[in-house]
């Protein structure tokens, strides 16, 4: 049982990590891809300015998201997507609610948690930052 366990950590726990990170940065940068470029089509970003704040979210999002697919700068990447994140969820959702269910925040949070996951263990297996600095995969 040690060795199926030493095998999970060592082997396919940064593999599963890596899954995690390309998985989340695709779902997020369809969120700067719809604020920027209008696909998918979102009518709420119609007419939105470049310099507002839901513009430079949409910057945001397409920079982090990409840099987090490929995993480069993974842990800075990660933690600056994640305050972003916090900042949308406290301004757009909580005062609705205290409940995110209820505020529609639900999807602002996690991102929030699961950015905050990568600044601490970093990119993977699978990321350039990997290929960079092979400590990094298992750190």
């Amino acid at each position: 049982m040690a060795d199926l366990n030493e095998q999970l950590d060592q082997t396919w726990a940064p593999r599963v990590l890596s899954i995690l990170r390309i998985a989340t940065a695709l779902f997020f940068l369809q969120h700067g891809l719809a604020k920027l470029f209008g696909f998918p089509h979102v009518p709420f970003f119609d007419g939105l300015e470049l310099f507002s704040l839901i513009g430079l979210a949409g910057v945001l999002e397409i920079v982090g998201g990409v840099l987090l697919l490929i995993g480069l700068f993974t842990r800075p990447v990660a933690f600056i997507l994640s305050g972003e994140m916090a900042v949308a969820y406290f301004m757009a959702h909580a005062s609705q609610s205290f409940f995110p269910i209820l505020n529609n925040g639900e999807l602002a949070a996690l991102y929030s948690f699961v950015f905050l996951y990568f600044a601490a263990a970093g990119g993977g297996a699978w990321s350039l930052d990997a290929v960079r600095s092979p400590r990094l995969a298992t750190a």
